[in-house]
């Protein structure tokens, strides 16, 4: 584990990771935005109280340290997801019966392979089209999966969800979209309620919709999976002001900031926040903008909502989704919800 801390020290974002071989690799309108970066964290870092979209974490290196994060004893949601998928993966496919795969902020796609296991196990062959803000690790994750399933056929969107639904290329239906890991968690209740909009919008008459829902449980369980001992969390949440550092030209001094992670019980979520150790000003070379801090001001920058099962269906109902079929964890830490426009 010392030399996994090691390396994502000295882990070169740029290194980047070679083309997969009669893999397509797609870019959508929102992964060239230039403005995108700019005009958020000029909006973000201006205003009182300060915040950044979490999306930025994603660059090569914040897509590795989740990946570590996933695997700490601390945080519960991707295994309890994984043993849900593993369990349910088979019937939610002859439920289904999908021609194509789209998974929305794709990341490494392992879970998704326990539907591949489950298409090799049924001799059914989908085509696979993981989206993601990140084409390093899309490049990555399609590497690993051609090795493992020759038979799949791949087309890689890199994107931003939020703005890139309209734009997805066409795909052989039904279309399962994949939408996992909780992250509808990370949107606020207008912003969640506008994204399942805007992908209801895309989807055929035959396409269905799965979901991961992190649920609400005990406070000490959700504050400590947020705060590893490892302290992976904390350098993922300080990997966003390298991404601003790298992007924009910004000065931001990590020593100057610390990483605070707890569960609001009111708002029913997670906020993790980057906290000032003492007033200083930072400035942001490319878009000339001077941010200035005082002592413990913070920058929040991701929240994570938890849900009950009537919010999770009142969420799905109001964006013109039925809801058809609730799979849920033994210990009711995490739901998994197959939904269908209506």
């Amino acid at each position: 584990m010392e030399q996994d801390m090691q390396s994502l020290k000295d882990f070169d974002v740029g290194r980047g990771v070679r083309p997969v071989t009669g893999v397509p690799l797609v870019h959508l309108p929102g992964s060239v935005r230039a403005s995108g970066l700019d005009k958020d964290a000029r909006w973000g870092l201006s205003r009182t109280p300060k915040r950044l979209p979490a999306k930025y974490f994603y660059d090569a290196r914040g897509s590795l340290l989740f990946e570590h994060i996933c695997a700490t004893p601390e945080y519960y949601p991707t295994r309890t997801e994984s043993a849900l998928l593993e369990r349910h993966a088979c019937g939610i496919l002859d439920q289904v019966a999908p021609g194509t795969l789209v998974e929305i902020g794709s990341g490494s796609s392992v879970k998704t392979n326990h539907f591949f296991v489950a298409c090799e196990r049924a001799g059914r062959c989908v085509r696979y089209q993981p989206f993601d803000v990140c084409d390093e690790a899309l490049r990555a994750a399609a590497a690993r999966l051609k090795r493992r399933y020759s038979w799949l056929e791949m087309e890689l969107l890199v994107g931003d969800y939020a703005v890139d639904l309209p734009a997805l290329p066409h795909s052989r239906g039904p279309r399962l979209f994949l939408f996992l890991g909780g992250t509808i968690g990370n949107l606020s209740h207008d912003e969640a309620l506008s994204f399942l909009s805007a992908l209801r919008a895309t989807m055929h008459v035959e396409d269905y919709l799965l979901l991961g829902f992190d649920r609400i449980k005990d406070k000490h369980i959700l504050d400590a999976a947020y705060n590893d001992a490892r302290g992976y969390t904390a350098q993922f949440n300080m990997n966003l002001l390298r991404v601003l550092n790298t992007r924009l030209g910004a000065d931001f001094d990590e020593r100057q900031f610390m990483h605070v992670a707890f569960f609001n019980e009111d708002e029913g979520q997670i906020e993790m926040h980057l906290k000032a150790r003492r007033a200083h000003a930072v400035t942001l070379a490319r878009i000339g903008l001077v941010a200035s801090f005082a002592r413990d001001e913070t920058i929040l920058t991701e929240i994570s909502r938890k849900f009950t099962p009537a919010g999770m269906r009142a969420l799905l109902e109001a964006a013109g989704f039925g809801w058809c079929r609730h799979e849920e964890s033994d210990n009711g830490y995490f739901s998994l919800v197959l939904a269908a426009p209506v």
